[in-house]
């Protein structure tokens, strides 16, 4: 099964490939030439470092050209479900107790970002809210415990 991705996703991803590619990738390789030309290699702690950056990038690249050559790019705006939850939802919720709104939107494993509150299908929270309709409970285990939260708005934009 292909892996799901936001449209937005997929151009994250593909911004930051253009920026390995054409920016990060050129600068190791004159990091890697400078530093041979410094000499002995074996004792060479910027030639070494430069070399494991590369690795780095390299299999970065190699990652997000497989993941983005075998994802299904979902464009959220054209999804109609309505108030039910699915893939790509914007979703408000309460906190029963605290009154406090969150605020999460349903994303592939290969985009997600709990800093800016994009949740990955996969994730206990997800999953709990899949399904679910605007004005449901719902109750997530979160590591601090048990939350019950009302689900208090549900959204699909592009």
């Amino acid at each position: 099964m292909r892996a799901p991705i936001t449209t937005q996703g997929a151009q994250r991803l593909r911004a930051e490939l253009e920026e390995l590619k054409s920016v990060k990738r050129p600068a190791v390789i004159a990091a890697i030439a400078e530093a041979r030309a410094h000499g002995d290699l074996k004792e060479n702690a910027e030639y070494h470092a430069a070399r494991e950056q590369q690795g780095f990038i390299e299999g970065r690249i190699k990652q997000l050209e497989s993941e983005l050559s075998h994802a299904q790019i979902i464009d959220v705006a054209t999804l109609n479900a309505g108030s039910k939850i699915v893939f790509g939802a914007s979703v408000v919720l309460a906190d029963v107790e605290s009154d406090e709104e969150k605020r999460y939107q349903i994303v592939g494993d290969l985009e997600a970002d709990i800093k800016q509150g994009l949740i990955a299908i996969s994730s206990p929270v997800a999953r709990a809210l899949i399904g679910k309709h605007e004005g449901d409970s719902v109750t997530i285990e979160a590591p601090g415990g048990t939350r019950e939260y009302e689900i208090v708005g549900v959204s699909y934009q592009g």
